[in-house]
């Protein structure tokens, strides 16, 4: 017979079926032999309390439940507690991961001291590089400077082509348009289709059941068009007749000249900016001199008592 473990509705879905019975057995096995902890709930072989107390906090022991209570270890079976170890030969480093201790020796370390002849060390050094030369740095302006010349400027009328229209006056006529015109009736509200949805089907799923429905659908059945009433439009134009447009002046030729006195126009600006400072660009160097003092330096001993250090 074959098995199912999955189930997809016509919707699509797909679910899972769950065994229950697989459930409980996992979780009948995963009971057996977990350490719980040390407790301080007093325990002997065949006591049946439980809950007990581990770390403060109430604990209910399952089958395979192991504690520790002073130096006995004890399993729970389902309904008592049974001695099975005894860890009263253990000192306390076993139940500890490290243990550290501090040790001072006693005794005493001799000072260095230097026996030797006082000497003074001197050396000359002249660096290699350049200075650099101070630039200018500012901000680019224009001078301007303004100058009215004395004199006049005289203005007559010459005989060359015109250059100038003094005032006159346009006169315009306005175009005309003939239209050719019908009557007739239009749609202003072009309406609505008829629309519909459609039943759809639903799936849900709680507490591990599967419930199947159905959801209603709907139905609108729309709008016709809406005409308007009989109205005169524009379907061409007849004839077409242009304005006209003409200026009325008469035209003359200009010249102009100057005569006054030649000037100079003077000003005075000061720059906004600043002048860099020197720098000095050269090689790094080390400057060494060797010297060996005369003399010796003592050599350390330690004075102290032999001792055994021990951890428990």
């Amino acid at each position: 017979m074959a098995s199912i473990k999955k189930i997809t509705l016509p919707t699509g879905t797909t679910y899972d079926i769950v065994d229950q019975g697989a459930r409980d057995l996992i979780d009948a096995l995963a009971g057996y032999t977990v350490f719980l902890g040390v407790t301080t709930t007093a325990l002997a072989d065949g006591a049946t309390t439980n809950p007990i107390t581990i770390d403060g906090k109430s604990v209910t022991a399952k089958t395979g439940g192991i504690v520790t209570y002073g130096s006995a270890e004890f399993i729970f079976n389902g309904t008592s507690w049974q001695a099975f170890g005894d860890l009263s030969g253990l000192g306390a480093l076993a139940f500890k991961d490290s243990a550290s201790g501090s040790y001072t020796p006693a005794g005493s370390v001799s000072q260095p001291t230097f026996s030797g002849t006082e000497a003074t060390i001197s050396s000359t050094y002249t660096p290699a590089g350049s200075v650099t030369k101070p630039t200018f740095s500012g901000t680019e302006a224009t001078i301007t400077s303004s100058f009215t010349p004395a004199g006049n400027v005289s203005i007559s009328t010459g005989t060359g082509t015109a250059n100038y229209t003094p005032a006159g006056s346009v006169s315009l006529t306005a175009p005309s348009v003939t239209l050719s015109t019908t009557s007739g009736k239009f749609i202003t509200d072009a309406g609505s289709l008829p629309s519909a949805t459609m039943p759809v089907l639903t799936t849900s799923v709680a507490n591990e059941t599967l419930t199947i429905g159905w959801t209603a659908g709907t139905f609108d059945a729309g709008a016709l068009p809406t005409m308007s009433s009989s109205t005169t439009v524009a379907t061409g134009v007849d004839t077409v007749t242009a304005g006209t447009a003409s200026f009325t002046g008469t035209g003359a030729n200009l010249t102009a000249s100057f005569t006054g006195t030649a000037g100079n126009a003077t000003a005075t600006y000061k720059p906004a900016g600043s002048v860099s400072k020197p720098t000095f660009s050269g090689t790094e160097a080390t400057i060494s001199a060797t010297y060996t003092p005369a003399g010796s330096v003592s050599q350390p001993t330690f004075t102290g008592t032999a001792a055994t250090v021990s951890v428990s």
